[in-house]
């Protein structure tokens, strides 16, 4: 992270990433100094309220992130910005969306905990629209023009004011992944899967194992020995406000009514206390690695993976039956992913998977029949991309097996 006494003194000049957080109320004007080669600009956890008039003076910026400020509108002056396509005012106090706010090359779209009651008509004219997040807002409907953005991938809704589920989604040929849950057309029901409810101080917290947007993971051991639990467990303790993903107690709840499945982590129990949320998984083995890894900037809604990575058509063919296996599971329980990525899969040398993070889970029983179809038809274009992406890690010499080109067949 770069100062703002290094920007004023004129060290930053041929800067392509800026990012400043030093509680500004006001847009420093010397950012305008770095107008000839300023792509990225970060002015995230500020006090930062609105944007100069001339912003369209930073010609070469393609990334703008303003989360955690001041704003109530999304600022009109982004579409003047001619290269402007990923934009990120995550909890804010948007209450407006202008029309005249939205550039028309927006590719990623980051709207998550702000107070937005409508989205303009003008949505539908974003023609490169990949990613869109509006998690925790207010928002009643969609506008029927995001039926023209043909290219959204990902759109996240949860924990909005929906009365019924957006039709408009089920017809966008590109939509893989897809949270709504926590609206008012939804449904938490009691879980299927009974399990105990124990206290926090059963446990002592050591090393963390891992960390999402709705909690963090982290590796425990008994403070007790009368309960049967594992000598080491894993507990992932929720943050207990709104995510990218929508509430934290719908992920608990889908977490608990999934069910067992063999590439599935098993829940133990539950904890249950005044500001204290938390689920008792088992351990995950130490020589499970992630598979894939987050999309990346560039590649918006798509994987990335390491450098080198490889498998052969064998172990791809095992790991996409595994997939599969859990995908029918999930419909068989009426709960859509929302996130099925490989970078939420964990595998091991024996190519055995392990798939978690239901941060982004919805539950569908409740809906109309075509509803229910149209969201399994989503789900399954997610498994598409999937193995689309095993099949691009395949070594070179198996590309021209039978086994390759079946697997090849199932993206259709």
């Amino acid at each position: 992270m770069q100062t703002l006494e290094q920007l004023k003194n004129g060290e930053l000049k041929g800067t392509v990433r800026l990012n400043l957080s030093e509680n500004l109320s006001q847009f420093p004007t010397e950012i305008f100094d770095l107008a000839d080669s300023l792509e990225i600009l970060d002015l995230s956890n500020n006090q930062l309220s609105e944007l100069p008039q001339d912003l369209g003076r930073l010609k070469k910026l393609k990334i703008l992130f303003c989360s955690n400020n001041q704003f109530t509108s999304l600022p009109p002056m982004l579409s003047l910005c001619p290269k402007l396509e990923m934009i990120g005012f995550k909890s804010n106090k948007i209450e407006q969306v202008p029309a005249s706010s939205l550039p028309l090359k927006t590719r990623w779209l980051i709207l998550t905990d702000n107070q937005i009651v409508e989205l303009p008509k003008r949505l539908g004219e974003l023609s490169q629209l990949e990613k869109l997040a509006l998690s925790g807002n207010k928002l009643t409907a969609l506008p029927q023009s995001l039926s023209q953005c043909h290219k959204l991938g990902l759109i996240r809704l949860s924990a909005n004011e929906l009365k019924t589920f957006p039709d408009v989604l089920l017809d966008l040929p590109k939509l893989a992944w897809l949270a709504f849950a926590g609206n008012p057309f939804c449904q938490r029901n009691a879980v299927e899967q009974k399990i105990q409810t124990v206290n926090k101080s059963l446990f002592n917290l050591h090393q963390i194992l891992g960390q999402g947007a709705s909690g963090v993971i982290s590796k425990a051991t008994l403070t007790e020995s009368k309960h049967a639990f594992p000598d080491e467990v894993a507990i992932k303790v929720f943050k207990g406000e709104v995510t990218s993903d929508g509430y934290p107690e719908d992920e608990l709840d889908a977490c608990l009514s999934i069910g067992d499945h063999a590439n599935l982590v098993k829940p133990l129990a539950q904890i249950n206390e005044a500001d204290y949320s938390a689920l008792v998984m088992e351990l995950i083995p130490a020589d499970y690695y992630n598979l894939g890894q987050p999309p990346s900037l560039l590649s918006c809604t798509r994987d990335t993976f390491t450098q080198g990575q490889s498998f052969n058509i064998n172990e791809i063919s095992s790991i996409v039956f595994q997939m599969e296996s859990l995908l029918e599971h999930f419909e068989n329980k009426a709960i859509s992913h929302g996130d099925l990525y490989a970078h939420n899969v964990l595998i091991n040398k024996e190519n055995h998977i392990l798939f978690g993070d239901f941060g982004a889970a919805s539950k569908y029983e409740h809906l109309l029949d075509y509803q229910k179809q149209g969201i399994q038809k989503i789900e399954r274009r997610a498994l598409n991309y999937f193995i689309e992406d095993m099949l691009s890690l395949c070594i070179e010499n198996d590309k021209s097996t039978p086994e390759y080109q079946a697997l090849a067949a199932k993206r259709h």
